[in-house]
């Protein structure tokens, strides 16, 4: 890979913003940033050093000449040689130059290199003879570092220098070498001195420079030479020697001037097919990219990667002349390159291209009127009786595409030519095109509203087959005209317009079809059409924004309308989903049917563990679940496992609020208790608790609801300790019944052990 030297360019003079920007920030508040810059100061003299190093790094900040003489001492420590030259390539004075130039004289070897780097990167032109003096240094390491330096500088003297050594360096240092060469050259480039950049560059060209040097030198001798580089880019372009050629086309991407485009279009006739294509891809990203005879000729005979590509360049820099040449390209055999000039037709620039196309439409048949109807629709381009005219015509083909593009161009005013088509069109196997377009032209119609009424004006009089498509126009289109002639519609009893609506309401895409939903789950003559549509309204209740008593609401009506358990367990699966007040009133409120006591008890203690218990607008709730109000004691909580415990007496007693359910900030025990005490092991949550007087002990499986057990009675076996598993599973030990009694329904739930009492 070629290391160029404008990248170098580039790393400077974002140094020099960076520069500007911190010293900007700097002055802001001269006191402070002094009073900062001491502070700093007084580290770099008896610090450790590490604070030495992040010392170094703020005064790249705040650092000016008071802080240069320490940050010099610094230059020699191995440790935080570099640290030091962060602060001293960035502040700015002379004071910062010839630190850097006296610690040439005291460092060697690595420290030396890094040296010669802040040197280069401050451009410091008071360094030229110290740097000149390090080439030939037995380290080649320095001597490169010194000649790159040399180059970063890039006046008059550094150049004179870098040119003698070009002759009598060796290796490594005489690429460095080069590379300072040509950084001169690109200075001199800059500066308006052409001609000395060109002699520059010619003599790495002539030199015995690594081949990268010579390639990179070669790039910046055409560059510098303007239009009289171009001989020397074709050299390049016609060169056997890969990375010659990849000079030359990323030359020619660069180099401005029509003579450019024109020698690489000229280039085409006699280049190989790869070579072909590599020329027309450079002569597409150049800016004043342009179609020459050359590019015409390849895109209508050769190889068909090279057609490709020139007519991908056509589709890029053409205009109107170059239409009838892309219209035949439409009729090749070769698909590909067919489906090419059809795309290159769509693109093709120029404020004329429209109306060319618009025009041949009334005479163009086959496939290139199928490219100028394709065109129509993706350029939209007015042609509205064109297109018309078009709907008349034999081949089926032909009508399926004007129709298509009328569905993307037609306006308002003239919707009506597609209603009619989709209705009652003259052709009956262009009904499903007419449809597609119609569906097109109505969702791009800006006053949907509008469109809305002229579809449900047709509908009425429409055939079956096309009522139903009109309905799905208008569920596609949504709005509240829509919605309320899907509504309308569906009350009339038939069963295909029901199950076209149902189809619809259940994708609809805001809550506003929720009573329209729960009208058809409520009265369809079809169990089919009254499930989906309850199954559309309960879809909108869980994925859509609404207030907590509005999603409780529509749960509680699908419950209410539902025929089957599936139906209604979905509702309890949305109340479980959105825990609120409101949802567990729901939730109990289901459970008054024998079929939902046991699932309706379930979401009900799964939406109490997420919400506050002490809640007083829970009261009634709680104790319809067999929760009554205790007095209860957390007197000991562990949990882990085995010799990995964790107390978390105070978190119990923090949420334990007059109930035997405790609910936790958290679903998850170690979030809610700070931490896992024993990663990827099984945990559990054992309490020692007192409940009105009364001493109980209960273990819980990690997450599990925690529901503390009543205190068992003194006929029951004391050692029997329960242990509660997850909402909704059976416990263990005396208390199966009562957890049983909340799960299974409330035939045992009012049960109170005399214990309780």
């Amino acid at each position: 890979m070629l290391r160029s030297a404008f990248p170098l360019r580039r790393a400077g003079l974002l140094l020099a913003v960076a520069w500007s920007l911190c010293h900007s920030v700097s002055l802001a508040d001269d006191a402070s940033n002094a009073a900062k810059e001491r502070e700093l100061l007084a580290v770099l003299q008896s610090g450790e050093k590490s604070e030495k190093a992040l010392a170094c790094k703020q005064l790249a900040i705040y650092g000016s000449a008071l802080t240069v003489p320490e940050l010099a001492k610094l230059l020699e420590d191995e440790q935080l040689n570099s640290w030091a030259r962060i602060a001293l390539e960035v502040i700015p004075g002379a004071e910062a130059d010839e630190a850097l130039r006296n610690a040439t004289d005291k460092v060697s070897g690595r420290l030396l290199v890094g040296v010669l780097n802040s040197i280069g990167v401050r451009r410091d032109a008071g360094a030229v003879e110290v740097l000149i003096a390090r080439l030939p240094n037995a380290d080649a390491e320095v001597g490169s570092a010194a000649a790159v330096a040399l180059g970063r500088i890039g006046n008059d003297a550094a150049a004179d220098a870098l040119r003698k050594a070009l002759s009598t360096t060796s290796g490594d240092v005489r690429s460095s070498v080069a590379e300072g060469c040509i950084l001169c050259a690109e200075r001199m480039l800059e500066a308006g001195r052409n001609d000395d950049a060109v002699k520059l560059y010619d003599e790495v060209r002539e030199s015995e420079a690594p081949r990268q040097r010579i390639l990179e030198a070669t790039r910046g001798a055409i560059l510098s030479r303007g239009n009289d580089g171009i001989p020397l880019l074709v050299e390049q372009l016609r060169s056997s020697d890969r990375g010659q050629l990849q000079i030359g086309l990323s030359t020619a991407r660069e180099l401005p001037g029509r003579e450019v485009a024109q020698a690489l279009g000229a280039e085409l006739a006699n280049a190989a097919p790869q070579r072909a294509v590599m020329l027309l891809a450079a002569l597409a990203d150049r800016e004043d990219a342009a179609v020459t005879p050359e590019v015409l000729v390849a895109a209508k005979s050769g190889a068909s990667p090279v057609r490709v590509a020139a007519v991908a360049l056509i589709g890029r820099a053409g205009d109107a002349s170059h239409l009838a040449t892309l219209l035949e390209i439409c009729t090749a055999d070769d698909g590909d390159l067919a489906q090419r000039a059809r795309l290159a037709i769509a693109t093709l620039p120029g404020d004329n291209v429209n109306a060319e196309i618009a025009s041949r439409l009334g005479t163009a048949k086959g496939k290139q009127l199928l490219a100028l109807l394709e065109a129509v629709g993706e350029r939209r381009i007015a042609a509205t009786d064109s297109l018309v005219k078009l709907l008349d015509a034999d081949d089926a083909t032909v009508r399926g595409g004007a129709l298509a593009s009328l569905g993307e161009t037609i306006d308002a005013k003239d919707l009506h030519v597609l209603i009619a088509q989709a209705v009652a069109g003259k052709n009956g196997d262009d009904a499903q095109a007419a449809q597609r377009a119609l569906r097109t032209a109505a969702l791009r119609m800006a006053d949907r509203e509008a469109c809305a009424k002229q579809l449900t004006e047709a509908l009425a009089k429409a055939p079956p087959a096309a009522q139903v498509e009109l309905l799905r126009t208008l569920g596609a289109m949504g709005g509240p005209t829509a919605l309320e002639t899907i509504r309308v519609t569906m009350r009339g009893g038939d069963e295909t317009l029901q199950d076209a609506g149902s189809q619809v309401l259940g994708e609809w895409m805001n809550v506003e079809a929720g009573p329209a939903l729960l009208e058809l789950a409520k009265n369809a003559a079809s169990e089919k059409h009254r499930v989906r549509a309850l199954r559309g309204y309960l879809r909108l209740a869980r994925q859509f924004q609404m207030s907590d008593d509005d999603r409780a609401a529509m749960c509680a009506e699908a419950i209410a309308a539902a025929s089957r358990i599936e139906e209604k367990n979905l509702a309890l699966a949305v109340l479980e989903r959105y825990p609120s007040v409101p949802a567990l009133r729901a939730a109990v409120a289901a459970g008054e049917s024998p079929k939902l006591q046991g699932e309706s008890q379930r979401v009900a203690l799964a939406i109490v563990q997420k919400l506050d218990p002490a809640s007083l607008d829970m009261a009634d709730l709680l104790e319809k679940l067999g929760l009554k109000p205790v007095k209860i004691e957390i007197v000991k909580a562990m949990y882990g496992t085995g010799e990995s415990q964790r107390d978390v007496t105070d978190v119990l007693k923090n949420h334990a609020s007059g109930l035997r359910l405790i609910g936790l900030p958290s679903a998850n025990y170690n979030e809610s208790f700070g931490g896992d005490p024993a990663p990827n092991v099984v945990k559990h949550l054992k309490v020692s608790y007192v409940i009105n007087g009364k001493p109980g002990e209960a273990t819980f499986d990690e997450n599990a609801t925690v529901l503390c057990p009543m205190p068992e009675c003194a006929a029951v076996n004391a050692a029997s300790t329960p242990t509660i598993r997850q909402a909704g599973q059976t416990s263990l030990g005396t208390f199966g019944p009562l957890l049983r009694a909340l799960r299974d329904g409330p035939a045992t739930i009012g049960f109170t052990p005399a214990c309780e009492s």
